[in-house]
């Protein structure tokens, strides 16, 4: 039987090794990180609008390291899904690792925003 689409099957085996790197206590490679709704993550279905304090970037994954997708001026609303623990960032004069996940599939590092280390956001990504 010819195979015409191995995506899923992909997708499955980079959740293994992502999963068996993970009790191992190992970081998962840059390549396997997946937005969060990638398979066995739950991603809250209540959207909350998120406010900018200052101008920031807003990237393709939770880390600098991901390409900036676009920035964001001060004060402009955007909708948030959840938020999660991604890439530490000092900056604005506050440190942490937690990122808002955006509705568009992109991330913002919570600093960037008006309220808590996550905006405000209620809903966790897991």
């Amino acid at each position: 039987m010819h195979r015409t689409n191995s995506r899923p099957l992909t997708k499955i085996m980079m959740t293994a090794a992502v999963g068996a790197m993970a009790a191992a206590g190992m970081a998962a490679p840059a390549s396997a990180a997946k937005a969060p709704q990638a398979e066995g993550t739950k991603v809250s279905a209540q959207f909350e609008t998120v406010t900018t304090w200052v101008q920031g970037n807003v990237r393709i994954g939770p880390a600098t390291g991901y390409r900036i997708a676009y920035t964001v001026a001060a004060n402009q609303n955007l909708t948030a899904v959840c938020w999660l623990e991604g890439g530490t960032v000092s900056a604005n004069g506050y440190t942490h690792n937690k990122w808002v996940y955006l509705s568009d599939e992109r991330y913002i590092w919570g600093g960037l925003l008006k309220g808590n280390e996550v905006g405000n956001v209620s809903s966790p990504c897991w």
